[in-house]
């Protein structure tokens, strides 16, 4: 089982990334969350299978066909304790 925080930087708000994200992470079987933040970035924590969050990380960087991802930076996260994945903020 992986966990990973996610801050993905470019145009990637008001072009469906976050909504691309869950369904894109519901694929893999994937559990979490996707919000926008302020400064323009989209943040999201990622868990389950190492495999799949790693294919899911690699699809984060190109995003949906509307979104320019310019960085994506990802980091070791604690584990979740909830059992889906949610678009908030």
């Amino acid at each position: 089982m992986l966990t990973r925080h996610v801050l993905v930087t470019g145009m990637v708000q008001g072009v469906g990334y976050r909504a691309w994200t869950r369904q894109a992470a519901l694929q893999r079987n994937l559990v979490g969350w996707v919000r926008n933040l302020a400064d323009g970035r989209v943040e999201a924590v990622l868990q389950g299978e190492d495999d799949d969050v790693l294919d899911m990380l690699d699809a984060m960087r190109q995003g949906p066909a509307m979104a320019r991802v310019e960085d994506l930076q990802s980091r070791a996260e604690e584990a979740l304790v909830n059992n889906h994945f949610e678009v908030t903020g």
